[in-house]
């Protein structure tokens, strides 16, 4: 059972220094969830309060969401909110960034609530502009990119190939339009995300991902803030386990949308609609895409223990082109029978080598510009490539292949095929019921 220390901080409209804007006043709650964090919880916490006491214009809590740390991290943050006035601390006994953020949100009684990572990565200048937009009641959620135009990101190569490859394969495979998923950098309209919580259901890495799709799912409108990044290099995520489960997150949140569950009982803004069909087939195209990629992955690494990279990457792609064309062509597309089958698959066969130049020129980029790279540098490489690709062929697909026009017209034809045949047959039928012409003619 998760444990819950009180909150030691005054009331927000005692605090001092902070405007009076005509009643009560908003308040921000910035929740830092730890695991582990003993050597740098106390420096990072003490900085942030510094900053939010000088510069911040409204009242504000820092809440540290301690997820079963075993070190002394909860000691230290104990020892913080028993100094600090508008610190408070949190325990839960289970380990989940996920888990700490819908603990202390769903309980929070703040206007606004926010988190960042505990090495505060991302400058502390951009925490304004991110909440903002929120007090105003301009956006629902803010977060922070790191691959907007004006962010400054200082990281190595490895973790920037992962993070844009992830990204582009939401955009290509789930339509998400915002721009970074993973920045530890959020904030949302308390009201707002106390309706979304309970359709979440990830409680690790993932939760941030599947809030903003559902909240995107919604109509909400998500308010992104260009930041300056400089990367941790005492970071201990497992890059390749938090990696698989946010495909397998992925797949999840794919299903949801296919069946009309991914939804939250929360009102919003209204979207300009997308073109006829398109909703329909963009859910069930994400879900052929995902099952592809990881079909085609797994082949790669199959693949890849007896041949080379590019005639592993080729050898893949080749097999699972085929099976793609054909799940989008019935699922997709409604479109059934063996008529115009073959056609189809060689025009998705243009939608292939579309896909073999990207990939195969994404790793041929990669030995250039990093020699040697790992196996898993290698497959971000193939995921952001396929990601390109993937958003191309479902435009090809819809566009061209299996266009409504070009299908009604295909099957207008086979009915003109059958028609005219059956008039001739009866026209050149002999008429049995009119008299032989030889022997006179009827007036």
């Amino acid at each position: 059972m998760s444990q819950l220390v009180t909150d030691t901080a005054p009331p927000a409209a005692t605090q001092p220094g902070r405007p009076d804007n005509g009643g009560r006043q908003r308040l921000v709650e910035v929740v830092v969830p730890v695991h582990n964090e003993e050597h740098v919880l106390e420096a990072s916490v003490r900085r942030l309060y510094a900053y939010l006491t000088e510069t911040f214009p409204y009242p504000f809590r820092v809440t540290i969401a301690d997820n079963a740390s075993t070190d002394s991290t909860w000691h230290v943050a104990e020892e913080l909110m028993a100094e600090l006035p508008r610190v408070r601390a949190v325990r839960l006994d289970r380990k989940g960034r996920g888990r700490a953020l819908r603990h202390v949100w769903s309980g929070s009684d703040a206007d606004v609530v926010a988190y960042m990572d505990v090495d505060l990565s991302t400058d502390l200048n951009a925490f304004l502009p991110l909440v903002a937009p929120l007090i105003s009641g301009h956006s629902d959620l803010a977060i922070g990119s790191r691959l907007s135009r004006g962010s400054a990101v200082v990281r190595g190569p490895k973790r920037e190939i992962i993070s844009r490859c992830y990204n582009l394969l939401l955009r290509t495979t789930l339509a998400a339009r915002f721009s970074d998923a993973q920045c530890g950098f959020k904030a949302a309209r308390t009201e707002i995300v106390q309706a979304l919580l309970p359709s979440v259901e990830d409680e690790e890495w993932f939760f941030d991902t599947e809030l903003l799709l559902l909240a995107e799912r919604n109509g909400l409108r998500i308010h992104e803030v260009p930041v300056d990044w400089v990367d941790d290099p005492d970071s201990r995520v497992d890059v390749l386990h938090t990696a698989l489960d946010d495909l397998k997150g992925m797949a999840r949140v794919g299903r949801r949308m296919l069946t009309g569950a991914f939804r939250a009982p929360v009102g919003g803004r209204q979207r300009p609609k997308l073109p006829n069909g398109m909703a329909r087939q963009l859910p069930s195209f994400a879900i052929v895409g995902v099952i592809s990629t990881l079909a085609q992955l797994l082949l790669y690494v199959l693949l890849r223990t007896v041949t080379g990279p590019f005639a592993a990457n080729a050898l893949s792609l080749v097999i699972t082109a085929i099976g793609n064309t054909a799940a989008n062509r019935r699922f997709t597309f409604g479109v059934t029978g063996t008529q115009g089958a073959f056609r189809q698959q060689i025009e998705g066969g243009v939608a292939f080598l579309l896909g073999l130049t990207l990939s195969t020129g994404g790793l041929a980029l990669l030995h250039a510009v990093a020699p040697g790279s790992s196996r898993v540098v290698e497959l971000a490489a193939l995921i952001c490539a396929n990601g390109v690709a993937t958003l191309v062929r479902f435009l090809l697909m819809r566009a061209w292949v299996f266009h409504p026009r070009r299908v009604e017209a295909r099957q207008t034809r086979q009915a003109h095929h059958v028609q005219p045949n059956s008039m001739q047959a009866d026209f050149t039928q002999p008429n049995t019921t009119q008299p032989n012409m030889t022997g006179g003619q009827n007036r």
